[in-house]
């Protein structure tokens, strides 16, 4: 039996949690960011490709209103690739776009962060600045949406 299988289910179900956080964060970096963090961490894991990083697309599926009966959206572009490091760790990613450079960054930081030795320091140098650069682009946007509202209000006349 595997070590991960003999984890507590809620480590497991943790570990599973963080890894999506770190993969979310990994896809919807841009790739100007991500390289420009990932170089000045100055590591150079051995690896191979278990994947090399492919283009295709994918299925979009939708719901009305968010609960209706689901349909065909649309097709996305997407890039992925699966890398094993020295250690056997395995690294995968899924990148919007064709940018095949970003797919193997992030599939490199996947397997990294899954290792002892390296997921604090890529924690700490690669992800809390990319996830913090998001969420600063998300309020900006919020921002930026807030300032066009329009506030529509009823007046009442003092007729009864």
């Amino acid at each position: 039996m595997s070590v991960a299988n003999q984890q507590d289910p809620t480590t497991q179900a943790d570990a599973q949690a963080a890894r999506q956080r770190w993969m979310g964060i990994l896809a919807k970096a841009s790739s100007d960011d991500l390289q420009q963090q990932w170089q000045a961490l100055q590591l150079e894991p051995e690896y191979q490709f278990i994947r090399k990083p492919e283009t295709g697309l994918t299925m979009l599926r939708g719901r009305l209103g968010g609960a209706g009966q689901p349909f065909n959206f649309g097709e996305m572009t997407l890039t992925r690739c699966a890398v094993r490091l020295s250690s056997g760790t395995l690294g995968v990613s899924y990148i919007a776009g064709r940018d095949k450079q970003h797919a193997i960054t992030a599939a490199l930081a996947d397997a990294l962060l899954q290792e002892a030795d390296t997921a604090t320091l890529l924690q700490n140098t690669l992800i809390t600045p990319l996830a913090e650069k998001q969420a600063a682009q998300v309020q900006a946007r919020a921002a930026a949406a807030n300032s066009t509202k329009v506030d529509f209000f009823t007046l009442v006349r003092g007729e009864d």
